[in-house]
């Protein structure tokens, strides 16, 4: 869905909150975009990732809203990160976190029942979508849906933190930190004249 964008700043304060779970060994997709860090063990992933926290219809549920929160098209998506791993492992160390998806989720079916008579994994994903547009979206917000909105800005935030934390997020980024250099790299305007006091070659 749209208006994902996320500041550098804004990706330096997730990394230091994704952090705290980079270590589990249990993923098998997501990986924190720093995974060069010492603190961070090298090691073989499994090939499937087993929720910890939520049940099997609740992680469903959880990897559906994240793929259209941050879908495939061109390039890789929530999918692809692993972020309903990421989402499940930081509910596994917050209760709060935990609570408030799981009442979400359960609110989210009701919804879908009360709309199209079907579990919201049942809807087709157009149907899934309109009834996420006006939880996601001020202009389409209907008065009695605040439970909704609370929940789905919350599902978002993490699924965006998730994301933009992974090697697979902050490489679309183009992240700097993500790079190793031999050398300090040179400045990249040697041709501005308000360079020209500076020395740029680079540093070895």
């Amino acid at each position: 869905m749209a208006g994902q964008g996320v500041q550098r700043r804004e990706v330096l304060r997730m990394l230091a909150t994704a952090a705290a779970v980079a270590t589990f060994p249990g993923f098998s997709k997501w990986s924190i975009a720093c995974g060069h860090s010492a603190r961070v063990v090298a090691q073989i992933k499994p090939a499937l990732y087993r929720p910890i926290v939520f049940t099997a219809p609740e992680y469903s549920s959880i990897e559906r809203l994240a793929e259209i929160i941050i879908p495939s098209d061109d390039t890789p998506g929530a999918s692809e990160a692993g972020v309903s791993e990421f989402i499940d492992v930081m509910a596994s160390r917050d209760p709060g976190l935990q609570r408030h998806l799981r009442a979400g989720l359960a609110w989210l079916d009701l919804h879908s029942h009360r709309w199209h008579g079907k579990h919201f994994l049942a809807l087709e994903l157009d149907q899934q979508i309109a009834l996420l547009e006006p939880l996601a979206y001020e202009k389409k917000f209907r008065a009695g849906d605040e439970d909704g909105r609370e929940f789905f800005e919350r599902i978002r935030e993490y699924t965006i933190m998730g994301f933009y934390t992974s090697k697979v997020g902050l490489a679309e980024l183009d992240f700097p930190g993500l790079k190793f250099y031999s050398a300090s790299p040179s400045c990249p305007h040697q041709g501005d004249p308000e360079h020209l006091h500076l020395d740029l070659a680079p540093v070895k």
